[in-house]
C-alpha cells in the first residue's frame, strides 16, 4: 500500500499505471468484450473491390486483409503479446537472479566462468540472436518466450552479480556466518531478500523490452505464427495496406508504444521508491 501510494502521487506513474492495469483488464475480458470471434471472417468485412474497411460502423476499429474485426484481433493479441511478456520476462529475471547471485557469492573460479558467460553472450545483439533461435526453433506462443528468455537475461545478471558483491562483504553477513550459518541460510534469508527490489524493478521495466521483442519478432515472421493474433503479426500482415489501409499499422502500432511507455514508467517509479540510493532524485 505504501509503494501504491507512492505511485499515485506521481502524475507519469498513475499515468503508466492505469494503462497496464487496462490492457491487462482488456487481455483477461477478451473472450467476453470481443464482439468478434478473432479469426472469424466476415461476410461484409471487405468492400467491393476487396479491401479492408476503415473504422466506423459494426467494425469498431475497421477489418483487416481477411474481413476479421480488427478491435476483436487486437483484443486476443494483447494476451499473447502479455502472456509471453510476463512468462518470458519472468524467466529471464529468474535466470539472471541464479547466476548473478550465484557468481556474486561464490566469486573466484566459478564465479569468473559465470560471468564470462555473461560477457559472452551481451556481446551477442540481442535482436540478431533472438532471430536465429526462433528461425532454428519451431516458432509458438512457448517457444517465443524462452527464445527471449534466454536472451534478456544477461542484463539482470550483471546487476545482481554487483549487488551481491557488496552484499557478502557487508558486516551483517560476516556476523551471520560467523555463528555458523550455512550457505542457503545465508543466501535465502539475508543476500535474497535484499535483492528482491532490484527484482521487481527489473521485472517490471523488462517487459516493456520483452513486448517490444515479442512484437519485433512477430513482425519478421518468426514469432508468434497466424492465426493465432498478437500485435506484432497484425502489423506483419497489413504491411502491404500502410497506404491503402493505415489504420491497420497505426493502431497496433500506437498500442504498442503505449503500452511499453507505460510499464516503463511503472518500473522507472518502482525503482525511485524501492531504492534508497534513488530517492529525492529529479
Amino acid at each position: 500500500m505504501h509503494v501504491l501510494k507512492q505511485m499515485i502521487r506521481q502524475p507519469t506513474a498513475l499515468f503508466g499505471l492505469i494503462v497496464v492495469t487496462l490492457v491487462i483488464a482488456l487481455a483477461i475480458a477478451a473472450p467476453w468484450i470481443a464482439p468478434f470471434s478473432p479469426d472469424e471472417q466476415m461476410f461484409d468485412g471487405l468492400s467491393l473491390e476487396g479491401a479492408p474497411l476503415p473504422p466506423g460502423g459494426p467494425y469498431l476499429l475497421g477489418t483487416d486483409t481477411l474481413g476479421r474485426d480488427l478491435f476483436s484481433r487486437l483484443l486476443f493479441g494483447a494476451r499473447t503479446s502479455l502472456i509471453i511478456g510476463l512468462v518470458a520476462n519472468g524467466i529471464a529475471v529468474t535466470i539472471g537472479i541464479f547466476v548473478g547471485i550465484v557468481a556474486g557469492y561464490l566469486r573466484g573460479l566459478p564465479g569468473n566462468i559465470l560471468m564470462r558467460f555473461t560477457d559472452l553472450m551481451m556481446a551477442f545483439p540481442a535482436l540478431l540472436l533472438a532471430i536465429v533461435l526462433a528461425a532454428l526453433l519451431k516458432p509458438s506462443l512457448w517457444i517465443v518466450a524462452m527464445v527471449i528468455a534466454l536472451v534478456n537475461w544477461v542484463q539482470v545478471a550483471r546487476i545482481v552479480y554487483t549487488e551481491t558483491r557488496g552484499l557478502v562483504e557487508r558486516d551483517f553477513i560476516m556476523a551471520e556466518r560467523s555463528l555458523g550459518a550455512g550457505h542457503m541460510r545465508v543466501l535465502f534469508m539475508h543476500i535474497l531478500p535484499h535483492l528482491m527490489p532490484t527484482a521487481i524493478v527489473w521485472g517490471t521495466l523488462g517487459i516493456a523490452t520483452t513486448v517490444l521483442l515479442e512484437a519485433t519478432l512477430s513482425f519478421l515472421g518468426v514469432g508468434v505464427q497466424p492465426p493465432q493474433p498478437s500485435w506484432g503479426n497484425i502489423i506483419f500482415e497489413s504491411q502491404s495496406y500502410f497506404q491503402a489501409a493505415p489504420w491497420l499499422v497505426f493502431i497496433p502500432g500506437a498500442i504498442i508504444l503505449l503500452t511499453a511507455l507505460s510499464f516503463n514508467l511503472v518500473g522507472d517509479a518502482l525503482r525511485d521508491i524501492l531504492d534508497p540510493t534513488q530517492r529525492g532524485r529529479g
